[in-house]
C-alpha cells in the first residue's frame, strides 16, 4: 500500500541531522565569530587574561538573557499572567545562582596572575557594563546619574539606558496587579498594608503572594551576587582604585545593602 503523499512530503522535506545539511551547529551558533572575540591585550602575554575575558563575556551573555526574561516577566504581569511571570522569574533565579557560582572560576586566578595584565585593562571597567545597569533599572533601582557618569557610551547604549529609565519596572507591574485586585498601592503605606492583606489571605491572593516571593528571591540573589563580587575584588586587588576610575571595592561595598523591593523585606516585620 502506498503511503499518503503528505507523509512522503514530510520525509523529503526533512532537514534534521546530516540528511538536511542546511545548517550546522557551528553556523547556527556563529561559533567562528563568537570564538574570535577573545582577544587578550597584554604585552607580554599573560596566561590568565583569556580566563578573565571569557568569564566576563559569559556574564554579558547571561545579562542579555536576564534582560530578555525579566522584560517578559514584567510584560506578563502587565497582562495579569501571574503564572507566566512566575515561570520566567524562576528561570531568572537559576541563572542568577549560576552567575554567583561563576565567581569561583575567577577566584582560581591569584592576585599576582591578575596583576600581570591588569594595567592593560585601563580605562575599561565592569562599572561600564550597560547591560548590568539595564538590569538594575528594570528591576527597580533607577539612577539617572549612572548615564551621565558613563562618558564612553555610544548613542545606541545611551538610548537603551534612557528607555529603561522611562519604562515601567518589575515593581511598577506588580503594583498594577495589586491595584487591579482592588488593593490600594498609591503610596508606600498603602502598598505595605496591601501586602499584609495578600500575605494573610492567601486563599484569595496566593498568586500575588507567590509572585512577591519570586521578586524577593530575585532581589536576594542580586544582593548575593554583589556581595560575592565585591569579596572577589577585595581578594584580587584589596582597596586599589578600579581601572575605570571608581574607588573599586569601597564603591562596590557601599552597594551591597541595596534592595530593589524594600517593602517586601519590611513586610516580614508585620507578619
Amino acid at each position: 500500500m502506498t503511503r499518503p503523499t503528505s507523509h512522503k512530503r514530510g520525509l523529503t522535506g526533512r532537514s534534521f541531522g546530516e540528511e538536511g545539511g542546511r545548517l550546522t551547529y557551528g553556523r547556527y551558533l556563529r561559533l567562528p565569530e563568537l570564538l574570535a572575540q577573545q582577544l587578550p591585550q597584554a604585552i607580554p602575554p599573560a596566561h590568565d587574561e583569556l580566563l578573565f575575558i571569557t568569564v566576563h563575556q559569559a556574564y554579558e551573555l547571561w545579562f542579555k538573557q536576564l534582560l530578555h526574561e525579566l522584560t517578559a516577566a514584567r510584560d506578563a504581569m502587565s497582562l495579569a499572567e501571574t503564572w507566566r511571570a512566575r515561570h520566567l522569574l524562576q528561570r531568572v533565579h537559576v541563572i542568577e545562582r549560576l552567575l554567583v557560582s561563576q565567581v569561583d572560576v575567577l577566584e582560581t586566578m591569584t592576585p599576582q596572575d591578575f596583576l600581570e595584565f591588569r594595567a592593560a585593562l585601563a580605562p575599561a571597567s565592569g562599572f561600564q557594563s550597560v547591560q548590568f545597569r539595564e538590569l538594575e533599572f528594570l528591576s527597580g533601582a533607577k539612577d539617572p546619574a549612572f548615564v551621565t557618569r558613563l562618558r564612553a557610551l555610544s548613542d545606541e547604549e545611551r538610548d537603551r539606558l534612557a528607555r529603561r529609565l522611562a519604562e515601567p519596572t518589575l515593581w511598577d507591574a506588580y503594583l498594577d496587579l495589586l491595584t487591579a485586585r482592588g488593593l490600594p498601592a498609591a503610596a508606600d503605606d498603602q502598598v505595605l498594608a496591601s501586602l499584609v492583606t495578600v500575605a494573610r489571605d492567601r486563599a484569595s491572593h496566593d498568586d500575588l503572594w507567590q509572585l512577591a516571593e519570586d521578586l524577593l528571591t530575585h532581589d536576594e540573589l542580586a544582593g548575593l551576587w554583589r556581595a560575592r563580587h565585591v569579596a572577589m575584588v577585595e581578594r584580587q586587588i584589596g582597596t586599589k582604585s578600579g581601572t575605570g576610575g571608581s574607588t573599586g571595592a569601597p564603591f562596590l561595598r557601599k552597594r551591597v545593602p541595596m534592595r530593589y523591593y524594600p517593602l517586601l523585606w519590611e513586610l516580614r516585620d508585620w507578619l
